[in-house]
């Protein structure tokens, strides 16, 4: 039940519109009530009346048709509709609040949860599993209470027309509260079991999507059909138990419905035969018996539905309790105005708390304006460094401190807004260029875009494809260049203008001239910023103030390039290696 009074949170907001919706309910089900009483009256005071003449008899058919025609014609089709749409509205703004609050959710969660959990998964709950608790709006907040309405009403007009009759009418009642209480824990369990399984499904089928260029390139589409059946066969075999529970639900509660007018039509014609009742009653009892058991028969497949609802709330919530690991402080405050002086005092860090440290005790004091670059082998730590100043994760030991206000004492969105970042894989947006570059600035003027692509050195090839900056990039940019895309990147950093920049990797795996392109730009938005860069080739950061060689988590080397190529140490004997590498080799053909 938390997860319900989770929910009516939600709901709450609507909690007028969703009463009205109710009453204007009440009055369209009432008026198919009226059905069997017409009926009863036309075959027991007109057709059966021995009293009135056949035109009196006409007479009062008329003017009783003339009533009901106008009521089912000209009153009920506007009160269904206003229904339908007030109960349809209330419920897709409902999901719109959720899926709101989802993308916000989503958004402040750590980079440590995107490592661990697959995008279709997310995608999953977002989507499929909110679509499914709009049946708890619609069903659980209002249809039941109809129903339930319908159900009373009826009973209490037929208990006016025959009390014994009524209760060999609802006698089976209680085995519909004995079906609900067996068969539905069960669902709910198997309900979520099948929605798990289709998460599954669509997270790999997303991630398999994304890479069909690796499936092809090493000609695994067998093996990854193989892999797919795997899941795939695993959300059939779930969603056949739930089937399968689902259809013994149903066997039996619609046995005990089609049961109980068949009591009621034996005793009914047995009464009628001994002289004790009306044809007119027992037709209209019959027709009450369906305005009873069609409502209780959409009450127990409700209960179907409804379980299967909770169970999506269930997950919706439990992915909205996923923690947050970076989390601003109750006072914490703005970074307005930066200078750029960064401070590292004995910074540790690990990714877990039975994970060994990435980091050790590290420190490091910059300048504003410094360029600050670290180099060493993979998976020494330099990533994981630089990804600490924006607080995409937190230190767990020491401080970084921004011109000596500890990062975690200022507002993350704030931080990150007065950081620009240029990684190795940056990922364009499905958009245009233009608006793929308005990232580093929404308002910008389409001067002040052109004038930041120019800085990036990309103004020129983009005014070279045939629809320039309203060309469409294709998902995560695949119709651009690796070099394109870089300046792209780098041209919304410069749109953005921050005080402080990272590189990471931001000119590896590119050729010559896009990285002489690239370099020259990244050289340029540096300037009078202070600047940390992550770089694989040594021989572009040379111009560095100062070069950090890190090992390990540690910090074993700092000086300029000149300063480390003297000392002959680690820094040294790495950038002879790449030296080496970068020397062109001749090939003779035989």
């Amino acid at each position: 039940m938390g997860s319900i009074k989770r929910y009516l949170k939600f709901v709450k907001p609507y909690k007028g519109k969703i009463i009205l919706t109710i009453m204007i309910g009440i009055v369209k089900f009432s008026i198919p009530l009226l059905m069997p009483l017409i009926i009863k009256y036309v075959i027991d005071d007109i057709i059966n009346a021995e009293s009135l003449a056949q035109s009196e008899k006409i007479d009062q058919l008329l003017l009783l048709m003339g009533g009901a025609f106008f009521i089912f014609m000209i009153l009920r089709p506007p009160v269904e509709y206003a229904r339908q749409y007030l109960a349809q509205w209330i419920g897709s703004n409902i999901l719109y609040d959720i899926r709101d609050k989802l993308f916000d959710h989503i958004q402040r969660l750590s980079l440590g949860f995107y490592s661990r959990t697959k995008t279709g998964e997310i995608i999953s709950r977002v989507i499929h599993d909110v679509e499914q608790t709009k049946t708890f709006v619609i069903t659980g907040l209002m249809n039941i209470w109809l129903d339930m309405f319908t159900i009373v009403i009826a009973i209490i007009i037929m208990l006016t027309m025959d009390p014994w009759l009524t209760l060999v009418a609802v006698a089976l009642f209680p085995l519909y509260g004995f079906a609900i209480k067996y068969f539905y824990v069960r669902l709910r369990d198997l309900t979520k079991d099948r929605s798990q399984a289709l998460a599954e499904v669509q997270g790999h089928l997303h991630e398999r999507v994304q890479g069909v260029p690796v499936t092809r390139s090493f000609a695994l589409e067998n093996h990854e059909q193989a892999q797919f059946d795997t899941r795939n066969s695993n959300f059939l075999d779930k969603a056949i138990k739930h089937t399968n529970w689902n259809a013994y639900t149903y066997s039996i509660t619609n046995t005990i419905t089609d049961l109980a007018p068949l009591l009621v039509i034996g005793v009914a014609g047995y009464l009628v035969i001994n002289g004790s009742m009306t044809v007119g009653t027992l037709v209209a009892f019959t027709g009450y018996m369906d305005r009873v058991y069609s409502p209780l028969r959409r009450l127990v497949n409700s209960s179907t539905v409804l379980t299967q609802s909770i169970a999506s709330m269930d997950r919706v919530f439990e992915f909205l309790d996923e923690k947050y690991d970076v989390i601003d402080k109750k006072n914490a405050k703005p970074l307005k105005d930066v200078k750029g002086d960064v401070t590292l005092n004995n910074v540790s860090f690990s990714y877990g708390e039975n994970e060994p440290d990435v980091l050790k005790n590290v420190d490091l004091q910059v300048q504003r304006g410094e360029t600050i670059a670290f180099v060493g082998m993979s998976g020494g730590g330099k990533s994981t460094l630089i990804s600490l100043i924006p607080r995409f994760y937190d230190v767990t030991g020491g401080e970084i401190l921004i011109d000596g206000t500890d990062i975690r004492d200022l507002e993350a969105r704030t931080l990150r807004d007065k950081i620009g970042m240029v990684l190795q894989d940056n990922i364009l947006f499905s958009d245009s260029i233009e608006m793929n570059i308005k990232m580093g600035n929404p308002e910008a003027s389409d001067e002040e875009v052109i004038e930041a692509a120019k800085s990036a050195n990309a103004h020129e090839f983009i005014m070279s494809l045939p629809e320039g900056y309203d060309t469409l990039v294709g998902e995560r940019g695949v119709k651009l260049s690796g070099g394109q895309k870089q300046r792209i990147a780098i041209a919304r950093v410069f749109l953005k203008n921050p005080p402080l920049l990272i590189l990471d990797e931001a000119t590896s795996a590119l050729d010559l001239e896009s990285e002489n392109l690239i370099q020259n730009a990244l050289e340029r938005l540096a300037h009078d910023r202070t600047t940390f860069i992550v770089a694989h080739r040594l021989s572009t950061i040379t111009h560095a103030n100062r070069i950090v060689h890190i090992e390990n988590g540690e910090i074993v080397e700092v000086g300029s390039h000149d300063e480390l190529m003297r000392q002959k140490g680690h820094y040294y004997d790495l950038y002879q290696v790449q030296k080496l590498d970068d020397t062109p080799t001749e090939y003779m053909g035989t």
